[in-house]
């Protein structure tokens, strides 16, 4: 019998991966990722799978991002009953951002409900932080490198893929076939993390897209970063960044830190990181240290070179503060969490600076700001935007579509097919194109939904 895969998620859009994989008469699914961005597709979350939770038989990640790991919770409370298996970076991630990631929806949740907001009553969140608690106990790790069945006679090897902590690309071997799921592959030159490794080969490629129909800057963060925190401290303003909690929050902390020691921004200039999440995960670059770059002393001086803002009460004494300051908060797409009242509180005046350091995706709060709309929503309020928007287009932690392609050609000899996931649909077509004319490679988009041979 084939091997077949059904794409319920992350095709055709950047979000919400799943890939299905189907032998004989056994499931697995790499990934179990949330939908976010636009209402069409968060609504998918809400929708059940074409299979239910007792006939998956395992659960490979690739990583702990949301749109990877988010939809856990919820196929572990319906039913999924085995293991979830992955990198100890990751489970050290999830058992970070699931918890968190269910407390926020109870609580966005809670605030539709008391302000009669939702036009479900009650308003219920997808899942809750003890659901997500309850997952973790499903997790097993594996070292990079080392074999693995997590059904018998299915074998999975992880190897670095750079990106964040404990990001992996999966070589799947089944019915004689050698699948490889790039996962979210890291930049050879990030500031922080290692570069991936180059891919095993493979019959059957499932490549990532997110930035497949554009470049990288030759500018670094720092050049970037540099100039626009000079101008907030001339003024006296507030910088609001959103960011993600996991990798990138690491990132501009680093490049902030390395601008103090070079005396290129004053070392007064007040930063704060205000994301228990990201608070939580800065500590595990410590114990993670073969997966970046950074020295002992640098991977420490992560946790000291910001005020690090752990309760709400701490939070919310920030608005007390006068400028210049700087504020990191998570969510990196302004989608929920702390951020949203620190954009609410400093987004409407021109002195202060909202800073976008990634990738938003299409219908975030995050893509309209840095879209340049003049009046966000939040907490069903509309915000004036005056504040100076600056979007940082190297901070990103994603290969660009140079760095893809030489990711693909380093395998040596053709696959069989490539299936190109996990991007809009320009990019992801673009980068099929670069493939098929470039490579010279079988390369298709999957549809969301579809079920091809692998």
């Amino acid at each position: 019998m084939d091997v077949n895969i059904t794409f319920l998620g992350g095709a055709g859009t950047v979000t919400g991966s799943k890939y299905l994989v189907r032998h004989n008469d056994h499931s697995m699914l790499v990934d179990c990722g949330l939908f976010q961005g636009y209402k069409q597709l968060r609504l998918r979350n809400w929708q059940p799978l074409p299979i239910t939770p007792h006939q998956v038989d395992a659960v490979v990640l690739t990583h702990a991002h949301l749109d990877h790991s988010g939809y856990l919770p919820l196929l572990a409370r319906d039913g999924y009953a085995k293991a979830i298996h992955c990198t100890p970076g990751t489970r050290d991630l999830c058992a970070i951002l699931l918890p968190d990631s269910g407390h926020l929806q109870e609580e966005d949740a809670a605030f539709l409900n008391r302000h009669q907001l939702s036009e479900h009553a009650p308003a219920l969140p997808l899942y809750t932080r003890l659901d997500a608690l309850h997952c973790m106990k499903q997790f097993r790790t594996h070292a990079f490198h080392k074999a693995f069945e997590p059904i018998p006679g299915w074998r999975v090897t992880f190897t670095p893929a750079g990106h964040i902590l404990g990001a992996a690309s999966v070589l799947l071997e089944v019915g004689g076939r050698r699948i490889l799921f790039s996962g979210d592959l890291g930049r050879p030159d990030d500031l922080v993390m290692n570069p991936p490794e180059a891919p095993p080969q493979a019959d059957t490629v499932l490549v990532e897209s997110t930035y497949g129909d554009r470049q990288h800057p030759q500018e670094n963060i720092l050049q970037e970063l540099a100039p626009a925190l000079q101008r907030l401290a001339q003024r006296g303003g507030v910088a609001v960044v959103p960011v993600f909690a996991v990798g990138r929050a690491q990132m501009v902390l680093h490049a902030i830190n390395l601008l103090k020691k070079q005396g290129v921004i004053a070392r007064s200039l007040p930063i704060f990181l205000d994301s228990p999440m990201a608070v939580s995960t800065t500590g595990l670059f410590t114990h993670h240290a073969g997966e970046h770059r950074l020295t002992a002393h640098e991977a420490d001086a992560l946790s000291h070179c910001a005020t690090m803002v752990q309760t709400t009460d701490e939070s919310k004494a920030l608005a007390r503060r006068h400028g210049p300051m700087v504020i990191l908060s998570a969510s990196g797409m302004a989608t929920g969490g702390r951020v949203l009242h620190h954009l609410a509180l400093y987004a409407g005046d021109h002195r202060n600076m909202v800073i976008i350091t990634g990738y938003q995706a299409p219908g975030t709060r995050g893509a309209r700001i840095a879209s340049g709309e003049k009046t966000i929503r939040i907490h069903g309020q509309d915000i004036e935007v005056r504040a100076e928007v600056v979007q940082l287009t190297s901070a990103s932690a994603h290969a660009d579509a140079n760095q893809t392609l030489a990711w693909l050609r380093s395998m040596g000899h053709a696959p069989d097919q490539v299936y190109v996931v996990h991007g809009e649909m320009g990019a992801t077509d673009m980068l099929r194109q670069r493939i098929k004319y470039e490579l010279r490679w079988r390369a298709a988009v999957p549809e969301h939904g579809s079920t091809l041979t692998a």
